[in-house]
Parts: C-alpha cells; structure tokens; sequence
C-alpha cells in the first residue's frame, strides 16, 4: 500500500519488484497537471530525490531533473542568484563569460552528467583559440561559483570545476609612478578642471568609481575625512547610477591630507561658480565631481584629460587604475604597517595587499636588513 507523504510532499511508494516510486505535483501547464517521477532502490533514496525536486521549485527554478542542461541553469543562476546579489558591473561580467564562452561550449550538457573532462576540454580549446589564460581562468572561476551553487540546491553531486586546475595566469607586473612623477604629474594637472580628482586619487587611492561617485555628505572639510559609502557605475540600458561599494570592506573612512584638503576646497569654490554660470540649467544632485550642469561626471571624459596630462607632463602610458597602485606602492615603502594599507585600500585580507604589492617587498626587505645592522651596531657600542 502506498505510503503517503504530507499535502505538496509527493507519495512514495514500493513497485511490485521491489524498487521504490516517488511522484510530485509540478501544478498546471496549459491546463493540464504535470507530475514529475523518480525512482530509486530504496525509500531513503526516492525521499531525496523528491525534497530536491520541491526544494528546486520552491526557489523558482526549472525542475528537469536529468533534462536540465548546464546552459539552462547558467541562465537561471544568473537571474536568481548573480543579478540580485551583486553589482551590475559584476553581473555583466559574468553574464558576458556565460553567453560567449561558456554557454556555447558547455550549455548543451546534461548539468547532471557534466564532467572534469568537459571542464578541461573547454578549458584547452579556449587556450588554443587564443583567449588569454587570465579570460579562461575567470571563466573557470564563474562556472565552479555556479556549480557551487547546484552543489548546495542537491542538483550535483561534485563541483566538477574544482577538480581541475586553472591555467597559469601570468602575473602583471606593476610599474607605478614614483613619487618624483607623481609630483610631476600634479603639476602638470594645474589648471585642469579634474585636478581635485587626481590629487585625491594620488593621496587616498579610492578607485576611479568611488571618487566620481562621492558626494558633499560624504566628506567632512572641517575633519578632514572622506566616507567612501558609494561608487558611480554606468549599468547596462539604464546609464549612471550609484551603487554599492565593490565589497564590505570597500565601505570605508579616509583621512585627507592637508594637500588633498586644500584641493577639494579650491574644487568647491570653482563649481560654485559654475553653478552661478549655469543657472537654471544647474541640476543640483551632491555630486563633488560633476558636468558643467551638475550631472553626474562620466570616467570618459577624466580618462581622455588623465591621459593628456600624462603626455604634458611627458610621462609614460599609465591607466588611471594605476594612481591606486601608486598610492598603496608609496605608503608602503614609507613604512606605513600593511594592515593600515589593507584597510585604506578596502582590500579584504592582507594577502591581496601584499600579493599585489609584492614588487615593494624587496626594498622593505632592504630596510629591514638596515634596520637590522643599525640594533646590533648599536647594541655593540
């Protein structure tokens, strides 16, 4: 006799062989009932199987048991889990890997059969195509996130993306500006309207998002301190917009210093007078860095005058990326302890910050060596 479960639990039954059935209600499709069948050797197996099936539908997904290819969950993971918990730069990012690499090579694959093979093969193919290592290895790094996932929905049984190795990435080396060319550089940028943002690059290291996404609230002229709360994006079909910061620990409070301090507050007057010039035309938003109208500044525009003020200054080819790293570069040569750069980095760990600043560690090495021979000189004498 057939053992039933709860109302929207599915029934569990014994076949006449002895092998067990288990059924469930998927509700209605073009008028008709759909039910869903597993089977298994034991009642245990069968139980399974159907808390998966329910689990799966409860959270809005396709339930195609074996059906479900790794395409269709890429989708479906992508719209439910990526889109509502990350950025959008982020989810853009990863919808791009999905829909050009991938989806074409891997999408056609039962999600339950997938295999480190198939893994591989798509790795190696890529390799060969010319994609870079960095490009596949990302790739890789997206598709063991999401198999992460089928992993704790019960959908697979292994994330098969582990199970094999990245391809090496080769590290870039960073070659920042020194202090005398930074110097250099900020004398160059007199007289152009972005100065303020470049010197604030120069001395805080806030990514190039998070310093056009600040506003008036967000710094305190009086205390000298600056709140990184937001960053401006332009997010795909609906233009400029302010979004959370990359991380938690990207949310952070930044000292300014005196030359940054002085910066900001010549900055304010300049776009008062703006204001004035534009008139009616202004719209006001708290933006510190805006257009000539007070609207939110696109990093075209500073990319294109950071660029020019490099070649005025008769500097080499540098990305506006790279004043962070030369922000970070210099305070750690300046003996600043890593913990007190991780944190005005708004990095996560310390080891991000000193594996990306590796190439600062053989002088800190050296002064260290001096420092050394400097005790024991003075301990003999």
């Amino acid at each position: 006799m057939a053992k039933r479960r709860g109302r929207g639990e599915g029934t569990i039954f014994q076949r006449a062989d002895g092998r067990w059935t288990g059924e469930v209600s998927l509700g209605y499709r073009a008028g008709q009932r759909t039910r869903k069948q597993v089977y298994g050797p034991t009642r245990a197996e069968v139980s399974r199987k159907l808390t998966a099936i329910l689990s799966t539908q409860q959270r809005g997904l396709p339930v195609l048991g074996d059906r479900l290819t790794v395409g269709r969950f890429l989708e479906d993971w992508l719209n439910k889990i990526v889109s509502p918990r990350t950025r959008p730069s982020t989810f853009e990012s990863y919808k791009g890997l999905v829909e050009q690499h991938l989806g074409p090579a891997l999408g056609g694959i039962r999600l339950s059969r997938l295999a480190p093979a198939d893994v591989q093969e798509f790795m190696t193919e890529r390799l060969a195509s010319g994609l870079s290592p960095r490009t596949v290895a990302y790739c890789r790094a997206v598709l063991r996130s999401a198999l992460n996932q089928a992993l704790r929905w019960d959908l697979v049984n292994r994330n098969v993306a582990t199970l094999v190795d990245p391809p090496r990435v080769k590290r870039t080396n960073i070659e920042p500006l020194t202090p005398a060319e930074l110097q250099v550089f900020l004398e160059a940028a007199e007289g152009s309207r972005f100065r303020a943002l470049f010197v604030l690059a120069v001395s805080t290291g806030a990514r190039r998002g998070e310093i056009l996404g600040l506003r008036w609230a967000n710094i305190d002229l009086k205390a000298a301190l600056l709140t990184v709360a937001y960053a401006l994006q332009r997010v795909k079909g609906r233009g400029l917009e302010l979004v959370e910061p990359k991380s938690e620990s990207s949310r952070r409070t930044l000292r300014l210093s005196q030359g940054a301090l002085a910066a900001l507050k010549e900055h304010r007057l300049q776009q008062l007078q703006a204001r004035l010039a534009a008139g009616s035309q202004w719209q006001e938003a708290g933006f510190v860095f805006t257009t000539g109208k007070g609207t939110p500044l696109d990093h075209h525009g500073v990319i294109t005058e950071f660029k020019r003020v490099l070649a005025k200054a008769g500097l080499r080819a540098q990305r506006f990326h790279d004043l962070r790293h030369a922000h970070a570069s210099l305070l750690l040569a300046e003996g600043v302890h890593p913990r007190v750069v991780m944190e005005m980095m708004g990095h996560s760990q310390i080891s991000l910050t000193m594996n990306t600043y590796s190439h600062v560690v053989p002088a800190l090495q050296d002064d260290a060596a001096d420092r050394i021979d400097a005790a024991l000189t003075r301990n003999q004498t």
